[in-house]
């Protein structure tokens, strides 16, 4: 064989050796499920200036604005329903009555104020509208007579195991240009969410010199056209911390538990900060990633005690919000929930919670059924191993907030991870019956039916067999 043949047969054999070297880490690199290749054109999230329309006042003199509503009670038989009037306080008093009737009732509610820094709040009011029937469309009225304005809400299903009912997911939304697309494709999506679960960071105030709290009144604007007819259910973020010793605001959470209030005693709870409720057929937990959650505190203490008390043959779909990711393979927040998931993790598993929804990281990811509550410190066993006992772990931090995308993964791709990509978006989790519920996540560059992650869920209750992620 001549020097021509050796040259060219180490030709083939290095070309050879290159590509099993390209499928090798090809195969590495997809070990960990799909990282989009969608790529969301890079620009800045600007917040929408005050003059925005979305942020416009209703007219007349002291008008009611801000209303949102949210579940008021356990079972879903009350609402809570909040407002703000800005000149004085005006009128308390809720009128409501159903759809089908034409008899009128009132219930008296409270008013409160707070002042930040050099920031002094409307005149904010709760009233708690109780004894609701199930399944049945109510009307609503608030301020006075010559400004009264009237909204609507429709309560759930009796509490049961087949209930089907659609809940739709957002975080981390802001007031920017993103943040109003969010909105939009939420309350246009076919899927038609009933009750947003949302988990932490509302205004992005906190962005502002001296927590400008006149972004709480503007974002209260921006989504009342939704929160006022659908309640919202609140988890607490690091953007509604608004502790500023520096300007002396020593108080955590001011802001955000002056004006959404929770039914948080209803399930036992010390603090508005976690609590739970039953909707349809899903029991909801709602924890803090910003309270403390250390052996003996209050917040271990009270999950503890919790989800022993999870019937899931009464509501068989277990779902937990909190705000900071467990399991996040962005370079953003990375590890932050570590020490919460160290905690409680083993009870997760233990009580076969179906899905948790988390925000903190400003993109999408959905995870594998996985766990990592064998290690002990000496026996190494450290990394997260599939576990179809284990939640879905996704986060949903994408509303479109003023900080913009987080678009730095790590590689590879962990195996952990099912599907990542950054981009802004909402979900939906639509529960079918006991065994099924279809999610769906849909980012805003799409039509509003397109679905660019999906996934059938099986209730790890009562059909606890393996999901493909494709």
């Amino acid at each position: 064989m001549g020097p021509s043949s050796s040259s060219s047969s180490s030709s083939v054999a290095i070309v050879v050796a290159s590509v099993l070297c390209l499928v090798l880490n090809a195969a590495l690199l997809c070990s960990g499920g799909t990282t989009s290749g969608f790529v969301r054109k890079t620009e800045k999230s600007i917040d929408m200036p005050l003059d925005s329309d979305v942020f416009v006042e209703p007219p007349g003199y002291n008008a009611p604005q801000q209303v949102h509503i949210t579940q008021g009670d356990h079972l879903g038989k009350a609402v809570i329903v909040s407002w703000i009037t800005m000149a004085e306080p005006g009128s308390n008093t809720v009128v409501y009555w159903s759809e089908n009737s034409n008899v009128k009732l009132e219930e008296e509610g409270s008013v409160v104020t707070y002042k930040y820094y050099n920031y002094a709040s409307g005149y904010i009011h709760h009233c708690t509208i109780r004894h609701l029937e199930f399944d049945t469309k109510y009307y609503y009225q608030v301020g006075s007579a010559e400004v009264r304005r009237t909204f609507w809400f429709v309560t759930p299903p009796p509490v049961g195991p087949d209930v089907p009912y659609t809940f739709g997911l957002i975080g981390d939304l802001g007031q920017t240009y993103d943040s109003n697309k969010t909105l939009t494709h939420y309350e246009l999506n076919p899927a038609k969410g009933k009750t947003v679960l949302f988990v932490g960071d509302l205004s992005y105030a906190d962005n502002y010199p001296n927590h400008d709290n006149v972004r709480w009144d503007t974002w209260g604007r921006f989504v009342e056209r939704s929160a006022a007819y659908q309640p919202w259910i609140w988890t607490t973020g690091n953007h509604e911390l608004d502790f500023a010793p520096e300007i002396g605001e020593f108080e955590p959470f001011k802001p955000f538990t002056h004006r959404y209030p929770v039914p948080f005693r209803a399930s036992d709870s010390t603090a508005p900060f976690w609590y739970s409720i039953k909707r349809a057929s899903a029991y909801i937990i709602v924890l803090a990633s910003y309270s403390a959650y250390g052996k003996y505190t209050p917040q271990y203490e009270w999950l503890l005690q919790e989800l022993p008390k999870v019937n899931r043959t009464e509501t068989p779909w277990l779902i937990v919000l909190v705000h900071s990711p467990w399991y996040n393979s962005y370079n953003y927040h990375y590890m932050e929930g570590e020490t919460m998931r160290v905690m409680f993790e083993p009870w997760f598993v233990n009580y076969k919670v179906d899905v948790v929804f988390a925000g903190h990281v400003h993109a999408y990811e959905r995870s594998e059924r996985v766990s990592n509550i064998a290690y002990d410190i000496v026996n190494h066993k450290c990394s997260p191993v599939k576990n179809q006992d284990a939640p879905v772990y996704i986060t949903i931090g994408d509303g479109g907030n003023i900080e913009g995308l987080a678009n730095n993964m790590t590689e590879p791709q962990p195996s952990y991870s099912a599907y990542r990509e950054a981009s802004f978006g909402h979900a939906c989790f639509d529960i079918k019956n006991r065994t099924h519920a279809y999610y769906s996540w849909h980012r805003n560059q799409d039509g509003y039916a397109v679905e660019a992650d999906s996934l059938w869920f099986f209730n790890r209750y009562w059909n606890p067999v393996y999901e493909s992620s494709t």
